[in-house]
């Protein structure tokens, strides 16, 4: 298993790539509605999106597959609190 806070720290600069990119605006949007909430910085908000991100390449590596946009696309959707996922 990975640890889930050290890898998400370490894909901050992917997700400020991701903040800036035309093909992943999703991502901006997500950051956006995030720190429009008067309790998230921005900070704070990158380091969810990037639990996310962390969440999705974990699930492909262990899964063997690629990465799947639209399962890391409704990741960010659930944000800011994503439900725990029911043990398989």
């Amino acid at each position: 298993m990975f640890d889930e806070p050290s890898l998400a720290e370490s894909l901050i600069p992917a997700i400020e790539e991701q903040l800036k990119s035309s093909a992943t605006p999703y991502v901006a949007k997500t950051h956006q509605r995030l720190v429009e909430r008067e309790d998230i910085e921005s900070d704070e908000a990158k380091l969810m999106i990037a639990l996310c991100l962390a969440d999705e390449s974990n699930r492909m590596y262990l899964e063997k597959r690629d990465f799947d946009v639209e399962r890391y696309q409704a990741l960010l959707k659930q944000l800011p609190e994503l439900p725990e996922e029911p043990a398989s």
